[in-house]
């Protein structure tokens, strides 16, 4: 079984645990923190038993009917995760308003030990997913790590409960800990919604790629350029490359493979590249060409 799976599968099975602990825990100490986080961990229970069937499926190798393959499976995994998350924040949020208003008693102690609990278990989880490449365990290991640091909050406010009775404490850290998770579900929920729409990688600047092919000796202009990633780690290129007549002839496959190697230097390694004549491109900027020519 592939590492990345065994982690995705480690992570479910020991978020499934926990959440069925912080449910009793948030019961016996009556703290709607606790019992909205043990709702936000069943979410990623769901989330990381789709993730780890998911990432099954994307190691399917390609076939006719699908010749990229299986790995954006990857990738519907992610965007299910982090909707999950994004629906029950929206939940946690109106379940703690009524709690501003008519505060409750909680059981200080109980939460002090289940945040000391939750940080152990979740801490485990997110520092096996972290190292982990995929766009699938980083929204994941965002789940956890929101967690971690939910659960810090937590111990903190159970401590200023406990010395000091200040019960309106648990609601205002619900709400702190769902905008928290909120805003940092979205970034990662742009950054699957620019792959599904094919956008350029933000860690790839376009027009340096251009200019480093058009410095290649032999390289008159390039066109149709198409740089995208399949799910987030696997960036794909493709072009058409006009080279002049000599180097057409001569050096066809030389160029090619220079090119190659330069595209290397930007993490592109998967590339499809037409080579082309001066005088026979295609496309709006050999037009242009074309016409300065005439």
């Amino acid at each position: 079984m592939p590492e990345r799976e065994k982690r995705v599968r480690f992570a479910a099975f020991l978020n499934i645990a926990f959440t069925i602990l912080e449910i009793v825990g948030g019961l016996w100490t009556n703290s709607l923190a606790i019992l909205s986080d043990a709702l936000h961990d069943f979410g990623d229970s769901i989330a990381l038993l789709v993730s780890w069937l998911l990432e099954r499926g994307a190691k399917k190798s390609p076939d006719t009917k699908y010749t990229f393959g299986y790995q954006r499976l990857s990738l519907f995994s992610a965007l299910f995760s982090a909707s999950i998350l994004i629906s029950g924040s929206i939940v946690i949020f109106f379940q703690s308003i009524p709690r501003f208003f008519n505060p409750e008693t909680v059981n200080a102690f109980g939460m002090v030990g289940m945040a000391v609990i939750g940080i152990t278990f979740n801490g485990a989880g997110f520092f096996l997913l972290k190292r982990g490449e995929s766009l699938n365990e980083r929204v994941l290991s965002w789940h956890l790590l929101e967690d971690v640091l939910g659960w810090i909050v937590i111990l903190v406010g159970g401590i200023i409960i406990y010395f000091w009775k200040i019960f309106l404490i648990d609601p205002i850290m619900t709400i702190v800990l769902t905008t928290f998770i909120l805003y940092n579900v979205a970034k990662n929920l742009r950054e699957a919604v620019s792959i599904l729409l094919q956008g350029v990688p933000k860690h790839i600047n376009l027009e340096a790629v251009r200019q480093d092919i058009k410095a290649i000796k032999g390289v008159l202009e390039i066109h149709d350029i198409h740089i995208w990633s399949l799910e987030g780690e696997t960036d794909i290129f493709t072009a058409h490359v006009v080279l002049d007549d000599e180097t057409l002839k001569e050096q066809p496959e030389q160029t090619r493979q220079i090119i190659k190697e330069t595209l290397l230097n930007h993490h592109l390694e998967h590339s499809t590249i037409e080579l082309e004549s001066q005088y026979r491109c295609t496309g709006v900027v050999c037009e242009e060409q074309h016409a300065r020519d005439e």
